[in-house]
């Protein structure tokens, strides 16, 4: 078999099992560390793979970068604590592993169009009527 025949017999990486397999793994990771600060090096080293490599595999599959997943699983995490305690946004944005209150805030709205202030007022009102 060729080289020419060898490389195309092989399934790309980004649409392929291999590219999936390490998004599924990269986001099991960030998953894992959510609260840490975010850090390409240690998802890649974790993964054993190149960091530009794994942003590539990661936008293909996903269509978001893996900053833009740290952040939505952060705000997730402090979703639920808004609503299932009585924790203030800054305790709810520091235990989802935000170091400052408006960095939180500003991610949050970001990503959500909202404060996690009115997010919790929204939810609130929509649950009493």
């Amino acid at each position: 078999m060729t080289h020419e025949e060898r490389r195309a017999n092989r399934a790309s990486p980004a649409r392929g099992d291999s590219g999936r397999t390490l998004t599924a793994a990269a986001k099991a990771y960030v998953e894992a560390h959510s609260a840490e600060k975010f850090s390409l090096q240690a998802v890649a080293d974790a993964l054993f793979v190149n960091g530009s490599y794994l942003l590539r595999i990661f936008k293909a599959n996903t269509g978001h970068t893996l900053l833009w997943y740290h952040n939505h699983v952060r705000c997730e995490k402090a979703k639920a604590l808004l609503l299932s305690s009585d924790k203030s946004v800054s305790e709810a944005g520091e235990e989802a592993g935000f170091v400052s209150s408006a960095h939180f805030s500003h991610v949050f709205k970001k990503m959500n169009g909202m404060t996690p202030s009115a997010y919790r007022d929204a939810a609130r009102h929509a649950a009493n009527p």
